[in-house]
């Protein structure tokens, strides 16, 4: 175990689940329009994931960033892999990289 505790915790919820979204906000209601555009492409995919909602724990909301060295929210991990924010996730989505990258991982969406 490291030192921190939150990185213990993000370490222990991006290996037991497949796709973790780290966002502000639940899946079910986003605080932010960057956190629901990621969820709505999750959604459309038909992929499972655990969203978790760092305005609720001001320690990881700090925590997130420095564990991926990325300054923004929401942060996406699929099979412990940081892949990254709204906009990254966008393009992805549109040029069909998302659903290669999530297919290769095994990782079920509605079309596999």
């Amino acid at each position: 175990m490291s030192q921190n505790p939150v990185f213990d915790r993000i370490t222990q919820e991006i290996q037991d689940n497949p796709v973790v979204l780290y966002m502000k906000g639940t899946p079910i209601f986003p605080q932010c329009g960057f956190s629901a555009a990621v969820v709505q492409v999750l959604s459309h995919l038909g992929v499972k994931f655990k969203g978790v909602d760092i305005l609720t724990d001001p320690p990881l909301r700090d925590g997130i960033k420095q564990f991926s060295n990325w300054p923004t929210i929401p942060q996406l991990y699929v099979k412990g892999e940081f892949v990254g924010g709204c906009d990254i996730v966008r393009e992805m989505f549109e040029t069909g990289e998302l659903q290669q990258m999530l297919t290769e991982k095994g990782v079920a969406t509605a079309s596999a």
